[in-house]
């Protein structure tokens, strides 16, 4: 047997990878299932499945209706932190969200990615760390390898490639700072989530 390389395998190898072929099958199969739990209109319904996937995730904060999610067992999230509508949340390496941050619709944080100048096409991995108190608009897109600092905004759309200091302003694509954050010290609470959401 030969892996798609071309390399001739020995027993031991096809072992193991038939071993991970069966994991992923695994996950596949219960990321199915996360996605129909996620268009439960019930937040605590949704906070238990997600929970018991693996996601460290206070009953204080809230992942709307639709989430997509890979590998939830690498995502963490903060205190009254809410996660809007049909997001995905990529957890192929840390996913680190602080406390009270608001994240909008359709927002896609991946930290994971192909490498296409690679012969192989491999993946290429990197955290993504948002502090607290960040505001991330609609349909922004976070790639891998990146933190976001504390009370930074991010405006709908914006498609994020490096770092951002704390509370600056970016947006467009690639995101490039565009202003700075007038509170400097934030100190407030998100609220509750919208019921039925």
């Amino acid at each position: 047997m030969k892996d798609r390389t071309g390399k001739n395998l020995d027993s031991q190898e096809i072992f193991q990878k038939i071993i991970n072929r069966i994991k992923t099958i695994c996950l596949e199969f219960w990321l199915m299932v996360l996605r129909f739990v996620g268009f439960i209109p019930i937040h605590t319904i949704r906070k238990i499945f997600y929970i018991a996937s693996g996601i460290n995730m206070p009953l204080n904060s809230t992942i709307h209706i639709g989430a997509n999610f890979f590998n939830p067992s690498n995502i963490k999230i903060g205190h009254d932190t809410i996660i809007g509508d049909h997001c995905f949340l990529d957890g192929r390496a840390k996913l680190t969200i602080g406390n009270h941050v608001g994240i909008a619709s359709q927002v896609l944080i991946y930290n994971d990615e192909h490498n296409i100048h690679s012969n192989n096409y491999e993946n290429s991995f990197g955290p993504v760390e948002i502090e607290d108190y960040v505001f991330i608009g609609p349909r922004a897109i976070i790639l891998p390898d990146i933190k976001i600092g504390k009370g930074a905004v991010i405006a709908a759309g914006a498609v994020v490639t490096k770092d951002i200091p704390d509370f600056e302003i970016w947006a467009g694509v690639p995101a490039k700072k565009i202003g700075d954050r007038k509170n400097q010290k934030p100190n407030y609470k998100l609220g509750r989530p919208m019921l039925f959401q």
